[in-house]
């Protein structure tokens, strides 16, 4: 004897299933609970940031609460926008040269299977496991020689150096996961082995690029060290240095200070809020569907 069962029924006691006082749902509460505080204490510093930000500084005349005079007293009388430009020039140029390096460099060690790939490959890994600090002072005498010292260009060389290593292994990580039939679908067809690189591996590529770019950007905007020992005149300071000069000279003025940093933080942020909606990792697996 068969038993029909009632869907009204059936949904009714599916909907009991998931009643704010079952397990789970206690569950879920407390892991969202302290997810929600622990975002709420990391992002303590940077209200703080924000609050001394807008706040009027020592020698401001203005009474109100808030104020964005900080902001305009930075860009008006200091060298904001030259650190500013000297940032993106040498983080923009080391975004793209690290990628153009790592990207084929990559694709090497995630295709080739020989004792000099692997022996290559590592190469850069002990080469990634050396802090940086072991190489300034080489560098600097090197650099010194070269008459790179107290340049962009010296410090653009020294970020791709120290940055392409693990762009390299970034984009091999990545570009395992495409799938070799695509590449061999494509010379089938006609393509040679640079052209199903460019085709099909670097057009399924996209996510693990931005994530290497943005590695890459991140470790050039916010390096300090480098650009301190190598970089001498003010005019061509970064922003970190060019910020750690600016509270030098204005260690009582907080809220000029936290305005520096507010705009030292923003490009970062906006880039990855613009390159967040191009994250997918899906799109490759259904290109063998059948097979």
């Amino acid at each position: 004897m068969s038993v029909i069962s009632d869907p009204v029924t059936h949904g009714i006691r599916r909907g009991r299933s998931r009643t704010p006082n079952s397990p789970k749902c206690h569950g879920r509460w407390w892991r969202f609970a302290f997810m929600l505080a622990f975002t709420a204490v990391a992002l303590v510093p940077v209200g703080i940031v924000f609050f001394l930000a807008l706040r009027p500084g020592a020698r401001s005349r203005n009474t109100s609460s808030f104020t964005f005079e900080n902001f305009s007293h930075v860009f008006t009388t200091d060298q904001t926008l030259q650190w500013l430009a000297n940032s993106l020039v040498v983080t923009l140029a080391t975004v793209v040269v690290s990628v153009a390096v790592g990207a084929p460099a990559g694709y090497v060690l995630s295709r080739g299977r020989s004792k000099a790939v692997s022996a290559y490959s590592l190469l850069l890994f002990v080469v990634q496991a050396l802090p940086v600090i072991t190489a300034v002072i080489p560098l600097f005498i090197l650099f010194a020689k070269l008459r790179l010292v107290d340049g962009l260009l010296g410090l653009c060389i020294i970020y791709v150096g120290a940055s392409v290593s693990v762009a390299t292994w970034m984009m091999a990580a990545y570009m395992d996961s495409i799938p070799v039939a695509l590449e061999q679908a494509a010379w089938i067809d006609g393509c040679s082995t640079f052209g199903a690189f460019v085709r099909i591996v670097l057009r399924n590529s996209l996510p693990g690029i931005l994530s290497t770019a943005i590695y890459t950007f991140l470790v050039s905007w916010n390096d300090y060290l480098v650009a301190l020992v190598f970089i001498r005149t003010q005019g061509k300071y970064t922003l970190p240095v060019g910020l750690s000069s600016f509270f030098q000279q204005n260690v009582v003025d907080w809220g000029q200070v936290m305005a520096l940093a507010i705009i030292m933080m923003a490009p970062p942020v906006l880039l990855f809020t613009v390159l967040n909606k191009y994250f997918s990792i899906g799109g490759i697996g259904g290109s063998l569907a059948g097979q």
